[in-house]
């Protein structure tokens, strides 16, 4: 049985299918491949984009789409998610896609299944169906080899299932990465680092921006969001004119990850990710559900 935990489930040839299948959904080149099919969201953490999107692209395809109310389920009560999850596959789905706080849940869900789980983000862990957008969108803006590109990853980094899967995805396709944020939004790593955003700026080809995940954090560990914007929010002023993109897996804290003005310019890409989430995603579960 595969299932779609981190971006590692796929091989690159698996990946290129996938983001081809994307393409041809952007251009409306719809069919109702997934009619009879059934899938379940269950996300354990709120969400807008990621949950809408999936959902609107099972229903693309013709799927049917039931959502579980968390805040209503027996987990609520108490039931352990092993047996939610045994209890939902009795119900006979195709595929279900689950979004958890704790790292690792969908892979632990996957051994009591019999249908592909779709990781909708875990913890800290991971976010494959993010990254793969990412790459998508990457990928339609340079229509050529990633090869030697450059890409900062900035801001809370050692928190970010996003910026997990990035590394790995973005690495894989060649591309060259620096990490750029405060010390103790760091991880452990190999990548180039700095904590100097301006020191980068005239050497990258993409710029991603993350969220500050205040919710993931122990302890405050800055002195506002105001401290941190002033070095790490990408602004006019730092892009100017430059020949870059800049994405953000949203939501995004405006003024404090990326500044008003430039959410407006035309190399700010985050709505286009969201447009390319949805062929992304429809062509993520056509191939898990066709090839179960």
């Amino acid at each position: 049985m595969r299932h779609l935990i981190q971006t590692t489930d796929l091989d690159k040839d698996e990946i290129n299918i996938i983001l081809n299948s994307a393409k041809n959904y952007l251009k409306d080149d719809v069919a109702q491949t997934l009619k009879g099919k059934m899938a379940i969201t269950i996300f354990f953490e709120n969400s807008t984009r990621t949950l809408s999107s999936f959902e609107i692209a099972l229903k693309r395809l013709g799927a049917s789409v039931v959502r579980l109310d968390v805040s209503k389920s027996s987990t609520a009560k108490g039931e352990s998610i092993s047996d939610t999850a045994a209890n939902l596959n009795a119900m006979k789905p195709n595929a279900i896609i689950i979004r958890h706080k704790n790292a690792g849940a969908g892979d632990h869900l996957s051994k009591y299944v019999s249908c592909p789980i779709i990781n909708g983000g875990d913890g800290a862990h991971a976010h494959p169906t993010q990254a793969l957008l990412d790459l998508f969108t990457i990928q339609n803006h340079f229509k050529t080899t990633l090869e030697g590109k450059r890409i900062a990853i900035i801001g809370d980094i050692k928190n970010s299932r996003v910026a997990n899967s990035n590394i790995e995805l973005l690495g894989r396709y060649g591309m060259k990465i620096t990490l750029v944020a405060p010390p103790h939004f760091l991880p452990k790593t190999d990548l180039p680092t700095t904590s100097d955003i301006t020191s980068i700026i005239d050497s990258v080809d993409v710029l991603m921006s993350l969220r500050t995940q205040i919710e993931r954090h122990d302890t405050q560990t800055y002195g506002s969001l105001k401290d941190y914007a002033h070095n790490f929010c990408i602004t006019k002023e730092l892009i100017r004119d430059k020949n870059i993109i800049i994405l953000h897996p949203g939501p995004v804290n405006r003024n404090i990850d990326i500044e008003d003005e430039v959410l407006k310019d035309s190399r700010c890409k985050v709505l286009e990710q969201v447009t390319n989430g949805v062929a992304v995603r429809m062509a993520v579960m056509e191939h898990f559900i066709l090839n179960h």
